[in-house]
């Protein structure tokens, strides 16, 4: 298991356990016997599936192949009941939330399917459970994809060499592989000198010609580091706490992608802008009507940024570094707050501090439980929730001839941090989805 994997893994904690949770809407509904097959015949194909995870304190985290492996463990059929007066979706609201904090069995593959075959409308809920350690969001939707209706099977993993990418290179794997131009263009660098640099240093054959880039990059670096080491702690509000064990998730009908993407013509800002400025204008509202007063006020969100090529994300795994976003919930006017998020967005571009993450995690991965926590909680300090935006597929899914009509997921959070903000377009809609703690309401 990679450093970074190892990580996600003992990221645990009793309030915030690294699930990546997500519910498919599927219409008409499909029972349990075609699911379990589809999972057996499709899912199965990528090998993490099938493995447990065997964690020494002194020989590090490692993939084994489950031997008493039973898809009927990891593929089960739920019955809500509901109370008086209450929806199919409530319970379905509650069930998540419930699961969010039911840990998966060690002992087992860390995933598991719930079905709902009847919501009462004739379509099905699947909530699915992947522990983090297995695969990041890039990566899932990859997933997602491959067990659909004329879904692809994962390519062939070549075989690797004994000591190719082994322990003595995980410091070069995690700092400097990272810095692909994929990465070179995820975190806006520019210029072909940055792109040859990386690879000299990545590779140690390819001159360093651009002496200016480099010079450009180091004091990047350097300054990164230095403002993220000095960043004081989030501003307290009623969502900055110490979280319980009771979770609960929320959803909204989805937004039209088109009108999104309309705005953000209009306003000259791009389709994230625009939704990160929705979603501090929604937390901004929300801790007015508790009858607090966010006049003014910001919060830091911590927001991942992806660190590999989109073809590469059947390879599971995480490969994401995060970098903190300034949220200005306490500015009212709608196109005030889009322009200040654009601004701060625009302030992220050729920062290292996705790369920056991602070394450390791969350090944490090194550490102790003990020492890794408290490592980490030096990143929930500085931030109150962590958002994602995940781009999912652009036309409708069919799974066992039936229609994908709604897709939503839940992120995780690490250490004491208590908001999650997912946001997912699929289908020409884009979904927000939410979870926080129940203390913390």
């Amino acid at each position: 298991m990679s450093k970074v994997d190892t990580a996600w893994l003992r990221m645990d904690t009793e309030a915030n356990l690294m699930m990546i949770t997500g519910v498919w809407a599927i219409r008409p509904g499909v029972t349990l016997g075609p699911l379990r097959e589809r999972v057996a015949e499709r899912l199965l194909q990528y090998p993490r599936f099938r493995q447990k995870v065997v964690d020494d304190a002194l020989l590090g985290a490692h993939w084994v192949l489950d031997r008493d492996f039973d898809i009927a463990r990891h593929v089960v059929a739920e019955v809500p009941l509901p109370m008086p007066g209450e929806t199919r979706e409530q319970v379905l609201r509650e069930r998540v939330g419930e699961l969010c904090t039911q840990a998966l069995d060690p002992a087992h593959p860390l995933w598991q399917f719930q079905l709902i075959e009847d919501m009462g409308d004739g379509s099905s809920a699947l909530i699915a459970r992947i522990h983090h350690c297995i695969a990041d969001g890039i990566a899932l939707i990859a997933v997602m994809l491959s067990i659909t209706d004329g879904g692809k099977a994962p390519p062939q993993r070549k075989a690797r060499a004994p000591e190719e990418h082994q322990e003595a290179d995980w410091l070069l794997d995690a700092f400097l592989r990272p810095m692909t131009n994929m990465t070179v263009k995820a975190i806006g660098l520019t210029g072909k000198g940055v792109s040859k640099g990386v690879d000299a240093m990545i590779s140690g054959h390819t001159p360093m010609d651009s002496s200016l880039e480099m010079a450009r990059m180091g004091y990047q670096a350097v300054s990164d580091v230095a403002a993220f080491a000095l960043m004081p702690d989030d501003s307290p509000t009623r969502l900055k706490g110490k979280p319980g064990s009771k979770k609960v998730v929320a959803w909204d009908d989805s937004l039209a992608l088109d009108e999104v993407k309309a705005v953000g013509k209009a306003l000259g800002a791009s389709i994230n802008d625009v939704l990160l400025a929705c979603a501090a204008g929604a937390i901004g509202r929300y801790l007015a009507d508790k009858g607090d007063d966010p006049a003014g006020q910001e919060i830091r969100a911590m927001v991942p940024v992806n660190l590999r090529p989109l073809e590469q994300a059947w390879q599971l795994g995480n490969r994401f570094g995060l970098v903190p976003l300034v949220l200005p919930i306490g500015i009212a006017n709608p196109v005030e707050r889009l322009y200040a998020v654009r601004a701060r967005m625009s302030e992220l571009k050729g920062s290292f501090q996705p790369v920056m993450a991602f070394g450390l995690l791969s350090v944490a991965g090194l550490l102790i439980k003990p020492v890794q926590h408290a490592m980490l909680n030096i990143f929930a300090r500085k931030a109150t929730a962590v958002m994602t935006n995940v781009p999912g597929p652009a036309e409708a899914l069919k799974f066992c001839g039936s229609t994908v009509e709604q897709v939503m997921f839940w992120v995780p959070q690490s250490g004491d941090i208590g908001v999650g903000l997912s946001i997912l377009t699929y289908a020409g809609r884009v979904q927000f989805g939410l979870i926080t703690d129940a203390v913390l309401c």
